[in-house]
């Protein structure tokens, strides 16, 4: 493929032309004359003189940095995602049903759809239109999966939840499994934890992404809720009763208690944590581990970490820490403060 032909298809200004046809896509220190890269983190225009691209993607304010064939659009990240899928379009699969499947006989399953080795369809079911259902995967009563979604391979789907078009669940994923809810009875002393029933469902929305092996828990009572276009990734837990607003992203292990109200636009770096019953409003920035403890009422970026720092200097700064109490009463001028 040429810039030319790149060019009609993603759009932007074509600058000069590559010497053979570009192939594929690669970093800016490995792609190779056959391979097209993109420049949108500033740290690597150094790297740009060194590369042996065929040709480069860049933004307006880096169209000179380079004598490569470049192509120059706005958003050269988002440009770079769309000609790779260009290279790397999702494999076809053949519509059809493995012999070794179980569908119940109330199921729906059109004849547009796959289902691989090992998939149990439960009662009342209704698979989409050219939607593929990866092998080992499990679809409980009264499930509705999309037309053309892919359940990648030993998804399990919990009776009378939803997931739209389009969309793609990671091996391993848990759809709609009993949130964590027990009532405490110790009131003679004894007594122990009263499990409370989980009547709800999980209701995902279009075009979204579930990451492998994350769980999103049914609701209590209410529906637990993922909109359209949410991008979740590995080892993410939803608890019940969430609402997660359209085009949020949630990266990996990340946990959100129940009842947590999650916008629209929200970016959530990994091994970040909500606690229950909060609200986080649209546009907000969770870095990464960072616990979220109030709600967020503003959009911006919020960090509750501390920064990486020698052992030695984190020890001398967690005694500090410590004593903020005591600081903050010998500020006051308290009586008895040190």
């Amino acid at each position: 493929m040429y810039m030319r032909d790149l060019q009609k298809i993603v759009g932007g200004e074509a600058v000069g032309e590559v010497k053979q046809p570009l192939t594929g896509v690669g970093t800016i220190r490995s792609a190779t004359p056959t391979k097209i890269t993109f420049l949108s983190n500033q740290r690597y225009r150094s790297d740009l003189s060194a590369s042996r691209a065929g040709a480069v993607i860049v933004g307006s304010a880096d169209r000179d940095l380079t004598s490569l064939p470049r192509l120059v659009v706005a958003n050269p990240y988002a440009c770079f995602a769309r000609v790779a899928q260009l290279f790397n379009p999702p494999p076809l699969y053949t519509s059809g049903i493995h012999p070794s499947a179980i569908i119940h006989a109330d199921a729906h399953v059109p004849e547009s759809a796959s289902l691989a080795e090992y998939v149990s369809i439960g009662r009342g079911a209704v698979i989409g239109e050219g939607a593929r259902i990866g092998p080992g995967c499990i679809i409980g009563e009264d499930v509705s999966v999309g037309a053309h979604t892919c359940l990648v391979a030993r998804v399990t789907i919990y009776a009378r939840c939803s997931i739209g078009a389009r969309g793609i669940v990671h091996a391993g994923a848990v759809i709609g499994a009993d949130g964590f809810g027990f009532a405490p009875d110790f009131s003679d002393g004894e007594g122990g934890w009263v499990k409370i029933p989980q009547i709800g469902r999980v209701v995902i929305g279009d075009d979204c992404e579930i990451g492998a092996n994350t769980s999103i828990d049914r609701g209590a009572i209410d529906d637990t809720v993922v909109g359209n276009d949410v991008k979740i990734d590995n080892q993410v837990q939803v608890g019940h009763n969430c609402v997660i607003g359209d085009h949020t992203i949630i990266s990996g292990c990340v946990g959100i208690a129940g009842s947590s109200t999650i916008g629209r636009r929200v970016m959530m770096g990994g091994g970040s944590g909500v606690i229950g019953h909060l609200e986080i409003c649209d546009g907000a920035i969770i870095s990464a581990m960072t616990l979220v403890t109030k709600s967020i009422t503003e959009p911006g970026m919020y960090t509750g970490s501390m920064p990486l720092m020698k052992h030695g200097d984190w020890l001398r700064n967690a005694v500090h820490l410590r004593r903020l109490d005591a600081f903050a009463d010998a500020i006051k001028g308290k009586p008895g403060a040190k």
